[in-house]
């Protein structure tokens, strides 16, 4: 502002009134400023000025990197982001960095509100975090935390895919679940229930898995080291869980889904790709997303107390990894 005030002959306080929209100088002065301004490069510290006022704007999202799912998440929250004004401030959890280092990151970098995609943390933990800052967990199922809660029903999603599967003639369908990770418990009671009400008690298998390529992969190896023939579909607790059953059965000669029909869970980026081409189950991701942003800026102006508790319909999407049992 010193450079634009020099360059027009005027003082600081006079440009930084004419940047704020303050009255005190007239037309011609302002006009002379914005030109200055211009051909100066000049542009107000938007991020400062928010600071001045107590603001950031920041909104601190948590994410697997990783994950798909939680990628096909954050490109969602960005737009939802940008049209209620907010930046994203984004951390990411990797093998070598853990989900409290990466939150402690984004409180850090001032952000307003946080944004938890998935978090895997005790309960306990979220509700203190969510004493310190509004909080939003996406993803997970919580009950009795000063939170807001954006997920989908995990129960009616898991329900639709043994139904399918039994329609299609299958009786031997095996789930790979994903312990106490999001979603898991919902997910496995649901298959569980669901093979029951078909009748189907005596075949239920759950093999413990987890959200990750190679928790399918250690699942698909194990059943062909088994002797005795193969489960004819099998229901993962996620994409990537999914595909890490596609690689090693494919690898091992097994045919998909002539031998094994394989359903995955959230319908990321990659299961739609031609060479995967994967039947899951999708989740309303841009709502999702919006949802969330929502709840955090109803938290940031008061709107409300935290608390609330949004569930969205899921949809299963039929593609080429599942058919009739080839028996």
């Amino acid at each position: 502002m010193a450079d634009v005030a020099a360059e027009v002959g005027v003082s600081r306080a006079l440009v930084s009134l004419v940047f704020r929209g303050q009255p005190g100088a007239s037309p011609d002065t302002r006009e002379r400023v914005f030109d200055a301004a211009a051909r100066l490069g000049y542009k107000p510290d938007m991020a400062a000025r928010l600071l001045a006022r107590g603001r950031s704007k920041v909104l601190g999202v948590l994410f697997t990197a990783r994950n798909p799912y939680h990628i096909d998440l954050v490109e969602a929250i960005y737009p939802a982001a940008e049209e209620l004004g907010y930046d994203l401030v984004l951390s990411a959890t990797v093998p070598t960095r853990n989900e409290h280092n990466a939150i402690e990151a984004l409180i850090g970098h001032r952000s307003e509100a946080l944004l938890l995609c998935g978090p895997t943390i005790p309960d306990e933990d979220v509700t203190e975090l969510g004493a310190r800052v509004p909080t939003v967990v996406l993803g997970r199922h919580i009950k009795d935390a000063r939170v807001d809660v954006v997920t989908s029903y995990d129960r009616p999603g898991a329900r639709e895919v043994v139904d399918y599967l039994v329609g299609l003639g299958h009786r031997d369908i095996v789930h790979v679940d994903a312990g106490n990770r999001p979603g898991g418990p919902e997910r496995r009671r649901a298959y569980r229930d669901a093979m029951r009400a078909h009748g189907l008690e005596d075949r239920i298998r759950v093999i413990p898995g987890n959200h990750s390529q190679e928790g399918g992969s250690e699942a698909a190896r194990m059943l062909l080291e088994e002797d005795g023939p193969l489960p004819t579909a099998m229901f993962a607790a996620n994409d990537q869980c999914a595909i890490g059953l596609l690689d090693v059965f494919t690898r091992a000669g097994v045919k998909i889904p002539e031998q094994v029909s394989i359903v995955g869970y959230d319908d990321s980026h990659i299961a739609g790709l031609s060479h995967i081409d994967l039947t899951t189950v999708r989740q309303d991701v841009p709502r999702l997303a919006q949802l969330a942003v929502e709840a955090a800026d109803e938290q940031l102006r008061g709107a409300r107390e935290p608390g609330v508790y949004l569930k969205l319909e899921s949809k299963l999407v039929v593609r080429g990894t599942s058919g009739p049992p080839a028996s």
